[in-house]
């Protein structure tokens, strides 16, 4: 529709493109054929490594695009210099049986059609939506104040991250309001260099060169620094850095999620064991005797104490008829007219024996004492 046309506008897309003609809708065997030959893709890609590795050729084969009908086989290559291979294709051609192409692609179409994950932790955007690829340098590192750092400025394509080019027509108006670093601030006190600039904050940071070392930086408002320059283009000297400096507030981060893992003990869980105290086993017992210690031998004991038990008391299991283990036990009257075991008087004119109640006794009489 329109936004078709505004964007073709936008991109500069030249409208003398021939566009490929829509045959027919695919059918159920196109697109098995079409599924067969992306999983040809793979394999397809090894083999052709292995064999551009016999032929000797300093080429590495990234990726491999096989044609919906399996009549076309399209391999993307990256390479230093220029690479003859015409016998390659030769062998490519008998091997997997199909039309072979070979195009030349850059670290940066490489890294886009393989894909992966940034240090911004997101897809890649050459990947995604970038088509543009322009040429970055450390330039534009230089500009936005960044670590002329290889290995933190690089992408996974080995080449300058292409998100550099992204905001650097704004630092570059930013930086014009700002003086040379290569600029010396003249005053009473001395001579100070420049350290680094804060875009942001739109703060000049300076560090006098009086050969103490750990010297403070000092924070000077860029008003404050054109006005120091043109005084010293004027003749004039300001006393000291100091009396211009902006303190800076000491940030607070209000933080709403705490990392404490490794912060508290790991047996803060534990249930503390309190040592019981022992009693003094050397206090002597009432007897008079100590007491005996934890290695002595019992004294042998003449009434025979300490004997072991024989195991003649130990119950047995009763078998079916026999008695209860209480009749047996049940002390037998004397036939001598004695008392039984308990010392009660069990005869036949008994209390307990008649049935009848014994009678209360009397109460005691007082002591007339």
């Amino acid at each position: 529709g329109e936004l078709v046309k505004v964007q073709m506008k936008k991109k500069k897309v030249q409208d003398t493109i021939e566009l490929k003609k829509v045959v027919r809708k695919a059918t159920q065997e196109d697109v098995t054929i079409w599924q067969e030959a992306r999983q040809m893709e793979n394999d397809t890609m090894h083999q052709a490594r292995s064999l551009a590795k016999g032929a000797g050729l300093s080429m590495k084969i990234s990726d491999v695009e096989f044609q919906g009908d399996k009549k076309k086989a399209t391999f993307f290559y990256t390479a230093e210099d220029r690479v003859d291979f015409r016998e390659l294709i030769r062998k490519m051609a008998d091997t997997f049986k199909t039309r072979i192409e070979m195009r030349q692609i850059g670290a940066r179409q490489e890294s886009a059609r393989l894909g992966g994950i940034g240090s911004c932790g997101r897809e890649l955007c050459c990947s995604t939506w970038l088509t543009d690829f322009r040429t970055v340098s450390t330039s534009a590192a230089r500009y936005q104040q960044l670590s002329l750092n290889p290995q933190k400025l690089a992408g996974q394509c080995g080449k300058l991250k292409c998100c550099l080019n992204y905001e650097l027509d704004m630092y570059m108006e930013a930086v014009k309001d700002f003086p040379s670093p290569n600029i010396k601030l003249q005053t009473k006190k001395g001579v100070a260099y420049h350290l680094k600039t804060d875009i942001f904050k739109r703060l000049v940071y300076y560090i006098y060169d009086d050969g103490v070392a750990g010297s403070a930086p000092l924070a000077l408002d860029l008003t404050t620094v054109n006005e120091i320059i043109a005084a010293n283009k004027a003749g004039d000297k300001f006393d000291d850095l100091k009396d211009y400096e902006v303190e800076l507030s000491p940030v607070v981060e209000d933080t709403d999620y705490l990392n404490v893992v490794g912060q508290d003990s790991l047996t803060r869980f534990d249930s503390s064991k309190k040592k019981k105290k022992r009693p003094n086993r050397n206090t002597r017992k009432p007897g008079g005797k100590p007491a005996a210690r934890s290695g002595d031998k019992p004294a042998p004991n003449q009434s025979g104490e300490n004997k072991p038990r024989s195991n003649n008391n130990r119950r047995k299991p009763n078998p079916k008829g026999s008695k209860p283990q209480g009749a047996e036990n049940k002390p037998s009257s004397s036939p001598q007219g004695g008392k039984p075991q308990g010392g009660a008087d069990k005869g036949p004119n008994s209390p307990a024996s008649s049935g009848k109640k014994r009678p209360p006794r009397k109460p005691r009489p007082p002591n007339k004492d």
